[in-house]
């Protein structure tokens, strides 16, 4: 046999191991996205049946469908009531998410771009907030929330509990150390020459960091507002426990409401969950080609 046909086979086996490799690639992740997806899809179909249906059934959850309808929605979006609810949503979510990223911001360019004696001691500061689990402290934060003062146009009852503003704080505290540290390490790789020559142009500290370091940034910024919005707006701990009066809670907590001493209807509680997602998966699904694009970019600038 030639050489020539000898080396044919062997290209030819290496495309096939890897065609091959190549399937099975693609049938893994298949089978795990399926995974992922399942609770979602699973929810979906027990929104779309009627209760009665499934508690007169013996086989429950897992019988077979004989009906299939948007009841539930339609029962849920006018006795929830879901508008409401969602602008509770967005009067948490929003302020929360712009505040801890105008604060971690500052912090990290202070950090990252001037050289100072406490610089890492600060970093370490407001990265320990992170390490602190959020159960330990309810008790003295419930205490806190009902003794510092609030003024009127913040509060309608003079205190931080019960209120949107003590919602938001809470949630800028606990998130603005992650921020900060991802910000600070991605400030790091931005190129120190442009800030001396800003500097040397005559150009002030806010200015430097609203025109020269702030642009760009913006990749990490568009990264940490997908994530920021996404776990502020499925917060379910704080929502429900700062929270007394039902028609101020935001949409996760506002699934408790479902409930009553009688028991709850299962494919109601799953058709306002599909409707309670749908914001994120939106926000995603249109911020990932930008997103993934502006990583591209800002990683050619640095």
């Amino acid at each position: 046999m030639s050489s020539f046909a000898m080396a044919g086979q062997r290209t030819t086996g290496n495309r096939n191991r890897r065609r091959l490799s190549r399937v099975g690639l693609h049938i893994f992740l298949i089978v795990l996205a399926f995974i992922f997806a399942w609770p979602m899809l699973y929810a979906i179909y027990t929104s779309l049946r009627p209760y009665g249906e499934i508690a007169l059934n013996p086989n429950g959850f897992f019988s077979t469908p004989a009906t299939l309808n948007l009841n539930n929605y339609f029962n849920v979006w006018t006795a929830g009531p879901l508008p409401m609810f969602y602008w509770n949503t967005a009067v948490v979510t929003i302020p929360a998410v712009l505040l801890t990223l105008w604060i971690s911001s500052m912090v990290a360019f202070t950090i990252s771009r001037f050289s100072w004696r406490f610089n890492l001691l600060v970093l370490m500061i407001f990265t320990a907030g992170n390490l602190l689990p959020p159960q330990v402290i309810i008790l003295p934060l419930y205490k806190l929330y009902n003794i510092i003062p609030v003024p009127a146009p913040l509060s309608d009852n003079g205190r931080l509990y019960d209120q949107f503003v003590g919602l938001i704080l809470i949630h800028t505290t606990f998130q603005t150390g992650f921020c900060t540290f991802v910000l600070s390490n991605y400030m790091k790789t931005l190129s120190k020459e442009l800030v001396e020559a800003a500097m040397i142009d005559g150009a002030g500290v806010m200015t430097i960091y609203r025109q020269v370091v702030m642009p760009l940034v913006t990749p990490a910024l568009a990264a940490l507002a997908t994530l920021l919005f996404t776990w502020i707006y499925n917060d379910f701990f704080w929502a429900l426990l700062l929270f007394k009066t039902g028609d101020k809670r935001p949409i996760t907590a506002a699934l408790n409401n479902l409930g009553s001493e009688f028991g709850s209807d299962p494919t109601q509680i799953a058709a306002m969950s599909v409707l309670a997602a749908i914001p994120t998966v939106v926000l995603y699904m249109i911020l990932q080609r930008w997103f993934v694009r502006g990583l591209t970019l800002g990683s050619a600038k640095g």
